[in-house]
C-alpha cells in the first residue's frame, strides 16, 4: 500500500493538537514551540501533496478508499483536485502565521486563579487549549478539503464548529472598549451566534445528504458525478433542486453570504485577531470551496436553475459589505464587511460558469486568504500596542511606526486590488468572466471595486497620517517575530501577483472539468465581420 500521504496531512496537525493539550500547565512556552513545530512539519507534508500533484493527471489523485459503514455505503475517501489542493497548501501555509501571530494572546492576565469563572471573564487562559484548538481547526479544514464521500465531509465539516466555539467564545480580543464583564458577554454571544447559525446551515444540509442517500444509493462524490454524467443517475427535476438548496444554504452560511452573513462581523471582532484571520482567511474557504467540488458536480441542473438568483446575492453581497464597511470605526468589523464583499466576489465568478470566472474565484479564495490575513495581523499587532479597535483612537502612527505603517498599506492595498498584488489577478478574471456572460452583473459589481479603495484608503488616512496623537507617540515598530509573520505573506503578495502562472496552471483544469460538469462552455465573443 502507498504511504497515505492525504491521511497523513491532516492527521498531522490533530496529533498536534493532542499533544499541545497535553503539555502541564506551568510549560506554556513549550506548548506554543510544540505547536508551532506541528504546524510547520504539515506545511511541509503539504508542498510535498503539491508536488506530487500532476494538474494534467487524472482529475482526483493521491487517492485513498476504505470501508467505513459498508452498511449505509459510507467510505473513507480522499482525494485532491487542483483547487482542493491550492487549498489545502493554502490552509497548512497560514497556520504557522496564525499561531506565532497569536503567541501571547492565550497567556494568562491574571496568576493564581484558574476556576471556571476566571476563564469565561477573560482573565485566566489555558495556553495549551488555545493552541491545540487551532490545530484541531487546522486538521478539520483540510479533511474537508480533501473529503471525496459526502458524508465524511458532512461530519468535518460540522465538526470544525466546536474547536471554533470555544477558539471565539473563551480567548476574546483583549482590546474590548466595555470592561471584562461586557467582554465576555459579547464574547458568549459572538460565539453562539456563530454555533447558531452554522448548525442550522448543517442540519438542513444534512437532510439533503440523507435525500441524496436515497437517490443515489451511496455517498461517493465521485461515483455519483460520473452516474450523473453517463446518465445512469436521473434525478426528478425538483428533487434535484430541493438537494441542491440543502447543500447550498449550509455552503452560503459558511461562506458566508448576504442574508447569511450576520455571525461574520461579531465573530470576528470579539475573537483574537490570530481567530478572525483563521475564521476568515482558512474556515470560511469551506464554504466556497464545497459550491465548487459538490453543488455544481452533484446538481448540475439546478446549479443552472439557481444561478439567476445567486448572483443577485452575490452583487448585493459586494456592494453591502463594502458599503458597511465604509461606515465602521472598529477596525476588526472594517476588514470582516470587507470579506463579505470579497466572498460576493468569490461565488459570483463560481456563478458567473465561465473559465476565467471560476479560475479567478479559486485564484481569490487563495490570495484573500493571504492578503487578509496580511491586513488582519497587522492591524492586531497595532491595536495589541494601542488597546482599542476603533479608528478614532489612532493618528500618526506612520511616524512613529513606519515599518508597521508600510506593511499595513500594502496589506490594505491588496485588499483593495491594486494592480502589481495578487488579489488584483483574481478579481479581474472575476469580472472578465462575468462580463463575458453577464455584461449587467459585471458592471455592477465593479461598483465594489471603487468602494474597496474608499474604505481602505480613508482607514489609512485616519490611523497613519496626520498629527501624532499622545497616546501612539511611544509606539513601538515591528518586533522580530511580528516582522517573521508579515513578510513571507507580503513577499507572497507581491509575487501572485506579478506571477500567478504556479497558482492557476494548478487550478485551471480542475475548472475546466467542473464547467464540463454543469455543460457549459465559454460565450464566444461577439465580432462584427470586417467592411
Amino acid at each position: 500500500m502507498s504511504f497515505p500521504l492525504l491521511t497523513a496531512t491532516a492527521a498531522l496537525p490533530a496529533i498536534g493538537a493532542v499533544a499541545t493539550a497535553a503539555v502541564p500547565a506551568a510549560r506554556r512556552n513549550a506548548a506554543k514551540a510544540l505547536a508551532l513545530l506541528f504546524s510547520v512539519a504539515t506545511l511541509v507534508l503539504a508542498i510535498v501533496v503539491l508536488v506530487r500533484f500532476d494538474p494534467d493527471g487524472a482529475r482526483y489523485q493521491l487517492t485513498e478508499s476504505h470501508s467505513w459503514i459498508a452498511d449505509f455505503g459510507v467510505r473513507y475517501e480522499l482525494g485532491v483536485d487542483g483547487i482542493g489542493v491550492a487549498l489545502v497548501a493554502l490552509t497548512a501555509l497560514l497556520i504557522p502565521f496564525i499561531i506565532l501571530a497569536g503567541w501571547h494572546d492565550a497567556d494568562p492576565l491574571e496568576t493564581g486563579d484558574a476556576s471556571l469563572s476566571s476563564f469565561a471573564a477573560g482573565r485566566w487562559r489555558p495556553t495549551q487549549g488555545f493552541f491545540a484548538l487551532i490545530l484541531a481547526v487546522e486538521a478539520m479544514v483540510i479533511l474537508s478539503f480533501e473529503a471525496t464521500d459526502v458524508f465524511l465531509f458532512y461530519i468535518f465539516f460540522e465538526a470544525m464548529l466546536i474547536p471554533m466555539y470555544f477558539l471565539i467564545g473563551g480567548f476574546g480580543d483583549r482590546a474590548h472598549a466595555h470592561g471584562e464583564e461586557t467582554a465576555a458577554t459579547q464574547r458568549s454571544y459572538a460565539a453562539v451566534k456563530f454555533l447558531l447559525y452554522n448548525l442550522v446551515g448543517g442540519l438542513i444540509m444534512l437532510a439533503a445528504v440523507i435525500g441524496l442517500y436515497v437517490v443515489a444509493g451511496n455517498f461517493s462524490l465521485t461515483e455519483i458525478a460520473e452516474a450523473r454524467a453517463n446518465g445512469t443517475l436521473d434525478m426528478a427535476t425538483n428533487t434535484e433542486r430541493w438537494l441542491f438548496l440543502g447543500f447550498f444554504f449550509a455552503f452560503a452560511v459558511k461562506a458566508p453570504l448576504w442574508p447569511l452573513h450576520t455571525w461574520l462581523p461579531n465573530a470576528m471582532g470579539e475573537a483574537t485577531t490570530p481567530v478572525a484571520v483563521l475564521i476568515t482567511a482558512v474556515v470560511d474557504k469551506v464554504g466556497t470551496f464545497a459550491m465548487l467540488r459538490f453543488c455544481l458536480q452533484l446538481f448540475p441542473e439546478a446549479s443552472k436553475w439557481a444561478t439567476p438568483a445567486i448572483l443577485v446575492l452575490a452583487l448585493i453581497s459586494i456592494i453591502y459589505g463594502a458599503l458597511l464597511a465604509v461606515g465602521q470605526r472598529d477596525i476588526k468589523r472594517l476588514v470582516a464587511y470587507a470579506s463579505i464583499s470579497h466572498f460576493g466576489f468569490i461565488i459570483l465568478g463560481i456563478f458567473a460558469m465561465t473559465s476565467q470566472g471560476q479560475s479567478g474565484a479559486t485564484l481569490y479564495m487563495v490570495n484573500h486568504g493571504i492578503s487578509t490575513a496580511a491586513l488582519m495581523l497587522v492591524a492586531g499587532f497595532l491595536i495589541s500596542r494601542r488597546g482599542s479597535r476603533l479608528i478614532a483612537d489612532y493618528g500618526g502612527v506612520q511616524k512613529v511606526a513606519p515599518v508597521l505603517a508600510g506593511t499595513f498599506l500594502i496589506g490594505g492595498l491588496a485588499t483593495l486590488s491594486l494592480p502589481g498584488l495578487a488579489p488584483f489577478v483574481s478579481e479581474f478574471l472575476v469580472l472578465v468572466g462575468t462580463f463575458a456572460r453577464y455584461p449587467v452583473v459585471g458592471i455592477v459589481a465593479t461598483f465594489g471595486i471603487v468602494l474597496a479603495a474608499l474604505y481602505t484608503l480613508v482607514l489609512y488616512q485616519r490611523t497613519m497620517t496626520g498629527p501624532v496623537k499622545p497616546e501612539v507617540a511611544a509606539m513601538p515598530d515591528l518586533r522580530a517575530r511580528e516582522l517573521a509573520v508579515v513578510a513571507p505573506l507580503i513577499v507572497l503578495l507581491i509575487f501572485l501577483g506579478v506571477y500567478p502562472k504556479p497558482v492557476t496552471d494548478i487550478v485551471n483544469p480542475a475548472v475546466k472539468q467542473t464547467l464540463s460538469d454543469v455543460h457549459k462552455k465559454d460565450p464566444q465573443p461577439e465580432v462584427e465581420a470586417a467592411k
